[in-house]
């Protein structure tokens, strides 16, 4: 069971971790890139990119996250091991608030985009209903993940045995 726990622990940071490491690298790379290009480049980049992020490796990773971290809160309920369980609670619930995020702001605005460019809607309209808001919160999501991600890595430091 020692290893299950640290199993889960340990999966749910790695996945937190990448999750957060893709939303920063929107924030401070992708994003203000795009905001470089014109119009027309703009929203092709970005639908390319919502319909290529759609794979196994983001669904485990975005999926995995919560899923680890909710197995690693309930495999330290038992007495003896919830040392790290403040900890392991703090980053399931902002966890749980970047997938709401995700899901009440950042997707629906890909899907508008998506639906606005399918019915061939002006390039610039489309960018300035999107980028601002996408941007903004995602910005929101990755502190939130990257707070999620710490809390995992203290967790990882308060659940390990002591030694000598």
């Amino acid at each position: 069971m020692t290893a299950l726990r640290a199993g889960a622990l340990l999966l749910a940071t790695l996945t937190t971790g990448l999750t957060a490491g893709l939303f920063a690298g929107f924030a401070y790379a992708v994003m203000p890139g795009l905001s470089r290009v014109d119009d027309a480049a703009f929203v092709t980049a970005m639908r390319s990119v919502n319909q290529a992020i759609l794979n196994g490796w983001f669904a485990l990773c975005f999926g995995g996250a919560l899923a680890c971290a909710l197995a690693a809160v309930l495999l330290h309920l038992p007495d003896g091991h919830r040392a790290p369980l403040p900890w392991l609670l703090a980053a399931l619930v902002l966890y749980g608030l970047v997938l709401a995020v995700t899901a009440a702001v950042n997707v629906p605005l890909n899907d508008r985009l998506e639906a606005g460019a399918a019915a061939s809607a002006d390039p610039a309209h489309l960018r300035v209903v999107f980028e601002s808001a996408w941007v903004r919160w995602n910005v929101v999501r990755t502190v939130l993940n990257t707070a999620a991600f710490g809390c995992l890595g203290w967790a990882l430091l308060v659940a390990r045995p002591v030694t000598g």
